[in-house]
This record gives C-alpha cells, sequence and structure tokens, in this order.
C-alpha cells in the first residue's frame, strides 16, 4: 500500500549459529566483532556460556553460509540450530568407550572433521562424548570412531544408559597387562634357573608383542588416519630399538609398564566420569501414570505434558511436574545437593530423579523427558566439562611446541655426540629411545582437564552447576561478592507487618492497596494481596492501572485515582501530609522496614510496612566468606537507606548501596570491578540478569526451579541455600592449587628426566616410570576434587 512504511526490522532474517571449540570469553568477543563488521549484518551476539551466536542479517546482502565460513576462518566451527545446509543435516552424539588420552581425543577430533559431510565435531574428552553435524547415516563415522581404536555407541532417547561392565571387559589394558607381566615375570624366573637365552628371550619378545598390540594398533591407526605421531608410536618405536640393539628385558619393561600405566590411567578416568554416569542412571525409563481413569506402565518417552504420574512411596519421580495430590517428603539431594528431604504437597515442584518418601503422590507433568532438570543439568555439566580453562589453554599452547622439541632433541643425541667421537653410536641411540618416551606431554595435557573434570562433577553432585572451567578456576579468584538482598540475603517473601491510616480505617487502606496491587508482579504487592485475603476483604474493580518501574503504580478506583509507591514516587509531589506522617515513616524504617505510601490525589492517606525476613544462615555464611578469603561483600538494594543500614548491620555485609534501579545495578556492579578486578554478583537468575551477566561470575540461587537460571548463570546453585556458595569457592581455590601442583609436579619430572641424558643415566624403563607414573599421579591429584568436603 502507498504511503506505508516498512519497518527496518522486516527487511532482516534472524538465524542462530552454535558454535564449537570456543574455550574463553575473550575468544567469544573477538567472533562476535568480526561478524559484526561483516556487511549486510544487522546485529550480531556471542552468549559465551552456551555458545550460540544470534545473528540478525540482510538476505539481499549476505547468506547464512558466509557467516559460517567466516567463523570457521577464525578456527572455530559453526553450524545453525535448525537450518539445513544440504539434503540431511543431523546432529549426532556419540558416547566413547576407551578415550584415556586426550592428546588422543584431539587426533579424534581431527579424523572426523576430516571426513566429507561433517560439518563440526566437537569431542568432550571429561564427558567422553562426540558431537557431530553431519549429512548422511553416521554409520561412516562410527566405522572410523572404530578404526582410530575405539567403540562408539550412538546416543538416542531411550539408549542413555551403559549397561555395567566388568573392570576386564571395560578396560582393555587390564587384560594385556596381566598376560604380559606373567610373561616377563616367567622370563625372569627363567633366567634365574639357567634355561636357555633363546627361552628367555622368546618369552620376553611374546610379552612385548602381547602387550604391545593394543598401543601399536591405536598408534598405527591414528599414524594411518590422523597422519600423526602420538605416545603409542613413541613407544613402539622405542621398543623396536631396544629389541634392535639387543635391550629384550628392557623392552619387555617398557610394554608392561606402558600397559600398565594405560590401564590404570583409564580406571582413573572411568572414575572421574562416574559423577555423571551417576546423575544419568537416577532418572526411572519408565513410569505408572494414569489415563483415563486406567493405570498403565510406560517409557518415560512416551509420558506427554498434563499426564498424572502416580508415584508410590519409595519410588524414583519419574518426571518434572507440580504435585496435584498426596503429602510426602522428598530425597532432592541429586538435583540441588540438599541432604535433609523436602516436604512436598498440592502445589509443590517436584524434579525427575529424586526419591519420594513416605507418602503416596500424584504428579501433574509439566515437562517431557528430554527437558526435564536432570537432564538440563547432565547436558550443562557435560558441555561445562569440554570447555577449557585459562590454564588448560595455556597447556595445550606449551604442548605443541614441547613434543616436536623434544623428538627433535632425541634426533641430534643420537647422531651428534657419535659424530663428535663422544662414546658409541650405540649408546646415544640408546639415550635417544628414551627421550621419544619422555617426548609425549601425557602428564602435562591431562594435569589441567583432569581437575577440571573432577572439580565439575564433584560440584554437580553437591547442587552446585558451574557451566566451565574458566568459571572454575574464577570462583578461585574472587576477592568481592555482592549480593542482591531480596531471595538472596533475606527469604524472597515479604509480610506486611504494619498498617497506618492518616484517613480511614486500616482495613480501606488495605483494600484500595490491594486492589491495586493486584495488577502488579512486586514481592511488595504480592505481599499486600496475601494480607488482604487473609482479611477476606472484597476488592473493587480498578481500571487504568499502570506501574512506574522502581517506584510505584497508580489507578482508578470508582471513578477516584489512587497512588501507592515509595518515597521516591512521591518526592515532587506536593500532597498535604499529616503532621505525623514523617515520624511514623522514620520509625518503621529504623525498624529496617519497606515502606509504601497510599495517596490519593489531595492527600496521604495511609502507611503499609512489609518486612523480609532475614535467612537464618546469611550472617553465618558471610563470616565463613570472610575465613576463605573474600575481602569484601556487598548488598545491593532498591530498598531506601535507613532499610538498607539496618539489613546490612544484621547480615554482617562490608558495605551496601540502597535505593537502587535495575539500571543503578549495572552501574554499581562496574564500579565494583573497577575497584576489585574479579567481582562475583549473587542474585536469582531472572531480576538481576543485567548485573549478573556483568558481573566476572554470575551466581544464581535457587536455580533447580528456574530455567532463566540454568541458562543464563554461569554459576547456578541449586538449592535456596548460601552455604554452597562458600563450598563453591572453595572448590575453585583447591581446583587452581592442584592445576598449579600438577603443571609444577609435570614439568619437574619431565625436565628431571631429560637431564639424564647429560651424563648419560636415562633408560627406557625409567622414562616410562617417569611418564607414565607423572600422568597417574597428577590425574589421582585431581581426582581429589572429587572428595572436596561440602564444610569449610
Amino acid at each position: 500500500m502507498a504511503g506505508v512504511a516498512i519497518p527496518a526490522d522486516f527487511l532482516y532474517d534472524e538465524d542462530t549459529l552454535k558454535i564449537g571449540g570456543l574455550d574463553c570469553p575473550n575468544c567469544a568477543a573477538k567472533v562476535e566483532q568480526a561478524i559484526s563488521k561483516m556487511p549486510g549484518i544487522a546485529e550480531a551476539r556471542l552468549t559465551f556460556s552456551t555458545a550460540k551466536l544470534q545473528v540478525k542479517y540482510d538476505p539481499a546482502l549476505i547468506g547464512l553460509d558466509k557467516v559460517i565460513n567466516q567463523v570457521k576462518s577464525l578456527g572455530y566451527t559453526a553450524y545453525a540450530v535448525g537450518y539445513q545446509s544440504g539434503l540431511s543435516d543431523n546432529k549426532s552424539i556419540i558416547r566413547l568407550q576407551g578415550l584415556d588420552c586426550i592428546d588422543c581425543a584431539a587426533k579424534l577430533e581431527k579424523r572426523i572433521l576430516a571426513m566429507p559431510g561433517v560439518n563440526s565435531a566437537q569431542v568432550n574428552f571429561g564427558a567422553a562424548k562426540m558431537e557431530v553435524i553431519h549429512q548422511g547415516p553416521v554409520n561412516s563415522i562410527l566405522e572410523v570412531v572404530e578404526k582410530m581404536g575405539y567403540q562408539g555407541r550412538l546416543e538416542g532417547a531411550t539408549d542413555l544408559k551403559v549397561p555395567p561392565q566388568s573392570l576386564l571387559a571395560s578396560n582393555k589394558y587390564v587384560r594385556s597387562t596381566l598376560i604380559s607381566g606373567s610373561l616377563v615375570l616367567l622370563a625372569v624366573l627363567s633366567h634365574l634357573v639357567n634355561a636357555p637365552v633363546t627361552w628367555t628371550h622368546g618369552l620376553y619378545i611374546l610379552a612385548i608383542v602381547l602387550g604391545g598390540y593394543l598401543p601399536a594398533k591405536a598408534g598405527l591407526a591414528i599414524l594411518i588416519n590422523a597422519r600423526e605421531m602420538d605416545m603409542n608410536v613413541l613407544m613402539v618405536i622405542a621398543v623396536i630399538g631396544a629389541v634392535g640393539l639387543g635391550h629384550y628385558e628392557e623392552g619387555a619393561a617398557v610394554v608392561v609398564l606402558f600397559s600398565l600405566g594405560n590401564a590404570l590411567q583409564a580406571y582413573s578416568m572411568d572414575k572421574t566420569r562416574d559423577s555423571i554416569r551417576m546423575l544419568m542412571e537416577i532418572a526411572p525409563r519408565e513410569a505408572l501414570i494414569r489415563r483415563n481413569g486406567t493405570e498403565i506402565t510406560v517409557p518415560v518417552q512416551e509420558i506427554c505434558l498434563k499426564d498424572i504420574l502416580v508415584v508410590r512411596p519409595g519410588e524414583r519421580i519419574a518426571m518434572d511436574g507440580k504435585v496435584v495430590k498426596g503429602i510426602s517428603a522428598v530425597e532432592e539431594k541429586a538435583i540441588t545437593g540438599e541432604s535433609l528431604p523436602v516436604d512436598k504437597e498440592v502445589g509443590h515442584t517436584v524434579y525427575a530423579g529424586t526419591v519420594n518418601g513416605y507418602g503416596s503422590l500424584e504428579v501433574e507433568v509439566l515437562k517431557l523427558a528430554q527437558d526435564n532438570t536432570i537432564n538440563r543439568i547432565i547436558s550443562l555439566v557435560e558441555d561445562a566439562q569440554g570447555q577449557k580453562a585459562p590454564a588448560e589453554q595455556f597447556v595445550d599452547k606449551f604442548a605443541r611446541y614441547y613434543t616436536p622439541a623434544v623428538i627433535a632433541a632425541a634426533f641430534l643425541v643420537a647422531t651428534l655426540p657419535p659424530l663428535l667421537g663422544s662414546q658409541s653410536f650405540h649408546h646415544w641411540l640408546y639415550q635417544a629411545l628414551g627421550m621419544l618416551l619422555v617426548a609425549c606431554p601425557c602428564a602435562l595435557v591431562i594435569s589441567t582437564p583432569v581437575s577440571i573434570v573432577s572439580g565439575i562433577g564433584s560440584a554437580a553432585k553437591n547442587g552446585v552447576l558451574i557451566k566451565g572451567g574458566a568459571y572454575l578456576e574464577a570462583l578461585g579468584d574472587l576477592r568481592a561478592i555482592a549480593f542482591d538482598k531480596t531471595g538472596t540475603l533475606t527469604q524472597g517473601q515479604a509480610v506486611v507487618s504494619d498498617i497506618i491510616a492518616f484517613r480511614g480505617s486500616p482495613n480501606e487502606i488495605l483494600t484500595i492497596a490491594a486492589a491495586i496491587e493486584s495488577r502488579s508482579e512486586h514481592p511488595l504487592a504480592a505481599a499486600i494481596c496475601r494480607r488482604g485475603q487473609e482479611e477476606g476483604l472484597i476488592l473493587p474493580p480498578v481500571e487504568g492501572f499502570q506501574a512506574v518501574a522502581g517506584q510505584g503504580a497508580y489507578a482508578d478506583i470508582k471513578g477516584q485515582r489512587y497512588f501507592i509507591g515509595n518515597q521516591r514516587f512521591f518526592k515532587e509531589s506536593e500532597l498535604d501530609s499529616p503532621p505525623q506522617m514523617q515520624i511514623e515513616l522514620e520509625k518503621l524504617q529504623n525498624q529496617g522496614k519497606t515502606v509504601m505510601i497510599l495517596a490519593d490525589a489531595r492527600e496521604f492517606l495511609g502507611l503499609i510496612a512489609a518486612a523480609d525476613r532475614l535467612r537464618e544462615d546469611s550472617s553465618r555464611e558471610l563470616a565463613r566468606l570472610k575465613q576463605i578469603g573474600i575481602e569484601k561483600t556487598i548488598m545491593l538494594t532498591g530498598d531506601n537507606e535507613r532499610t538498607a543500614q539496618s539489613i546490612a548491620a544484621a547480615v554482617g555485609v562490608d558495605e551496601y548501596q540502597a535505593d537502587l534501579l535495575p539500571e543503578d545495578k549495572v552501574r554499581v556492579m562496574q564500579e565494583l570491578l573497577d575497584r576489585y578486578n574479579q567481582v562475583a554478583m549473587v542474585g536469582d537468575g531472572v531480576n538481576d540478569a543485567p548485573a549478573l551477566a556483568i558481573a566476572t561470575t554470575g551466581i544464581a540461587m535457587g536455580a533447580a526451579g528456574t530455567d532463566v537460571a540454568l541458562e543464563t548463570a554461569d554459576i547456578a546453585l541449586m538449592a535456596d541455600d548460601l552455604s554452597k556458595l562458600a563450598y563453591g569457592i572453595d572448590l575453585g581455590r583447591r581446583t587452581q592449587r592442584i592445576i598449579k601442583q600438577n603443571i609444577a609436579f609435570s614439568l619437574i619430572v619431565k625436565l628431571g628426566i631429560l637431564l639424564l641424558v647429560i651424563p648419560g643415566w636415562l633408560t627406557l624403563w625409567l622414562a616410562v616410570v617417569g611418564d607414565m607414573g607423572t600422568s597417574l599421579l597428577v590425574t589421582l591429584n585431581g581426582m581429589r576434587l572429587l572428595k572436596t568436603p561440602q564444610g569449610v
């Protein structure tokens, strides 16, 4: 139609890209900046915690494929969520078995990415899974996984559980270690009884073949498929060299020690991953539901929204939902980390995977199986374990140069001294073979991720959801914490404590106030409405309701306009004030109460005071934060100065900021960051979203029932429990200490072994013991985080 302007937004398309390989917030900012500068891009927003890039673009100037190619040129993978780039783009999640080396995981990812039709591949070493975006069937990918020496199992909606296996079946190196170790022991005994040398050497060679078959097969697979050398290849070269030099017993010892190290490391990593496997096991696969008056047992995937779930005493609850009948107590430790059962009655929320107590419950299903809280926690924790922490990024860069440097040095050791006439070629070749075994940076590379995986897994078991290694490390660096008052330091439910009428009766004041506030969603409005219901008041109809953010509201009742709000709302008014109003106002505020003023167009009518009760543990937990090294605690609130001062004194915070609107909290948070550099913000994850976003670490409390908090917070305390905060910070600091210990120990041992080359003391078995022993020790050291106690 002529003369009608087309809104600018109509010219643009919007899409969301999932970005792979995004390891740090700074990298995310650079990607966002690069995409924003592309011609035709109107807006680009990249959220690091979810690795999702939202783009608004002009399809006449740029296509989504160009955006994806730009992301790939920056060194990351990208695919559009719900976007069909070919005839049949599929997203497959493959669970991996036998993945016990982080360097091997990187090589597997590289090989899968090189396959035709694969748009994106991400191997999550911590969770032992791979996410692939591909065209066509997944069978070819599974075949390559098998060729690379691993077992792959496609994850489906009905196949989330791994069947239990014996140690011999689940750990492929155990059998080869036992066989080769027995043969070496037999060879040693044969030597002691003066058996023929050919017999003894035959036993050593048999031990080498049977014990070295698996690593040789794995190394050859990576060499052929990925065209790279790993620790397995270096071991094979060293063992073949040892046999060629006549060191049969040392070659066999290297194989046995190497196989033993692999077996122990695989066992350790399996134990580390058990924290997630346990979560995956707790949700029932079937449930009893009532449909059309009939109770039937069905798989959870077939349960629909609004179905009625029948939960008997002692059973695990299969779905997220709302109690519609019954009273019981539910054990929620798997979700919130809360050790004591939580009372449940009609209207209360329950979660899949929790255990019903003494009573029978009927639950209305509110979420499908794939969307329930436990599955989202599993997904978020696994994604978090795949995110690289700053220390891990440093180690990766170091390892990239370390291995080639040591291999080059080994070549020089084997060639230069003999050329210069220093001892025999045999001697220096032997030393060089030992150096090859030290060339693989296994211990160094695994030192950080095993600590991160253990820390995040331990936190998840205790009701603290940490979105990645960067945030776990950031917890350890915190020196200041800002708290939103309502629902964090207080119980979050205000109760009307005083009603003072300047004109009319208290009931008349409450009736008008409740009528206006019935249209508002503010916590104080809810308190006034609850008091009105308790008093059995009949509320008059309301017209023309308008809210003023952070100040108050007004509406028309029976043709007359009424106003209700805080002092700021009436700051510029010229209404008549009763003589006792200021006295009453100050008295209530000095008691730490929040006061709402009711007025009409001519005069002030009355005061309604409400108090939000402090959490019983607020002051105790703030004191604990001081004990573990938090230098400053700050309370942010929209309450007036006197109320804020009273509450701040009661809970023991160092500073407070009062009379803050939502945008003021962002400004204050920026000031705190300028002062303290590392500042966390603790809130409910919804109303405080802007302040949580700008903080170094955004921490949401009571996130189990809040979808927004689960998605947006960097760290989510699943229970409404402040003690989890001190536990999380202590865990972060323990993680940092263990990472530093692991890195230092790995480097010192590697350097010490390499220095043995100078006097010519390096032996093959010592090189293997040093390398595999270090890998095992840093793994076990990282696993200590799984036992981090909740008490500080």
